[in-house]
């Protein structure tokens, strides 16, 4: 592990998870730096979603520690987790987006249901954030009418509206050709750098999370095996890690 050089954000100490009577997470150990991307890569099947389900407290350990900013999340009542939550924002592998709604009303969603902001703010301020991730002239469209690159830039708007610390990304590019996946990915390195979140991601874009992650860790038998900087991480010797990196692996893969 490499982080130490930064403040933390996110931490697990020996976090353990079994589902379905398999084990998943067999200790993991891990630290996210405080306003940086860091990129969580593995093989399928390995509990990455699971992982960051974890950091959100969506699920609790069977054993360890889930920090956030010193808090161990796995132990206090809801009411305390649902004060840490409003720390984070997550875009889904699908967007989520409700289809009854346009896309002006899909990002305003969580402002108006928590009543983060008043009427006139938010008719300000959606409108400004769509036109950050290049739905400038969306709003009125629905999610049927928007591509699949489209939903993706709407769910990270209504990621971001709510300025959240820190934002979690499940496979963002999921189920996009090369090129709109690129320029999703070019999207997040841009909002990163704007607005300074902490960023944690799962993908299976690889090579292409090289280039806008500050870290990059892996999965692999419920544990971390390697954690770097980005260009670090590339020039690890393990055979393991170079096998993984030097082959393309298919976005959407069960994570």
């Amino acid at each position: 592990m490499a982080a130490a050089e930064a403040s933390i954000s996110i931490q697990l100490k020996g976090v353990e998870k079994t589902l379905g009577g398999q084990p998943v997470l067999r200790g993991v150990d891990l630290a996210i730096p405080k306003g940086e991307l860091t990129t969580i890569i593995g093989p399928s099947g390995e509990g990455k979603s699971v992982l960051l389900k974890h950091m959100i407290g969506l699920m609790k350990p069977d054993r360890g520690q889930v920090l956030v900013d010193g808090v161990n999340i796995a132990k206090i009542h809801d009411r305390e987790l649902n004060e840490i939550r409003k720390k984070f924002s997550m875009l889904f592998q699908s967007a989520a987006l409700f289809d009854s709604m346009n896309v002006f009303d899909n990002v305003a969603f969580p402002l108006r249901e928590k009543h983060l902001a008043s009427e006139s703010d938010i008719q300000r301020n959606v409108p400004e954030m769509l036109e950050r991730v290049g739905l400038g002239k969306m709003g009125h469209k629905f999610p049927a009418e928007l591509s699949g690159g489209m939903k993706k830039r709407t769910g990270l708007a209504r990621a971001l509206v709510m300025g959240p610390e820190i934002i979690l990304f499940d496979e963002p590019t999921t189920g996009l050709d090369p090129l709109m996946a690129h320029a999703i990915h070019d999207l997040i390195l841009s909002m990163h750098k704007t607005f300074g979140f902490t960023g944690i991601m799962v993908s299976h874009e690889i090579p292409e999370i090289f280039p806008i992650s500050d870290w990059v860790a892996m999965l692999k038998n419920g544990k971390i095996l390697a954690m770097e900087r980005s260009a670090q991480f590339q020039r690890l010797t393990d055979p393991f890690v170079q096998e993984f990196i030097a082959v393309p692996h298919a976005a959407g893969a069960t994570s």
